[in-house]
């Protein structure tokens, strides 16, 4: 019974997988996703000028759970930190930020994501332009 299940819940999430990542499935109409996207990626930390990575070839890999997403970045120029914990209203996919905590524009479709954000509390910005 117990080999049962466990071969049920791992079909279960290979099949969750499968149907997330499409390419043609638009994040914003899914309460969950998950999708590569590939292009050029930078990060600027402006309290430690050597943990910056030039903008570059590279691929952001995102997750969406409701209305929050986060952003894993990856390139051979060196090690971005995660953006997480954005909030884009359901039905939107594009966001300004312009407040206390930060400024800037994430924009993600089916195809594309485009994202031009500073969080000013930690002095780091993030940029990629990047296709699916």
């Amino acid at each position: 019974m117990k080999n049962t299940l466990k071969l049920l819940s791992l079909l279960f999430v290979v099949l969750f997988t499968v149907s997330a990542c499409s390419k043609d499935d638009d994040p914003v109409d899914n309460e969950l996703f998950t999708g590569n996207y590939t292009g050029d990626v930078g990060y600027t930390n402006l309290l430690d000028d050597s943990k910056s990575v030039a903008y570059g070839p590279g691929s952001v890999r995102v997750y969406k759970v409701g209305d929050k997403y986060a952003f894993d970045f990856k390139t051979d120029a060196g090690n971005i930190p995660s953006l997480t914990g954005i909030v884009m209203q359901k039905g939107e996919n594009n966001t300004i930020f312009f407040n206390s905590e930060a400024i800037g524009t994430i924009t993600i479709s089916e195809s594309t994501l485009e994202i031009a954000y500073t969080n000013l509390d930690t002095k780091e910005s993030f940029r990629a332009s990047c296709d699916r």
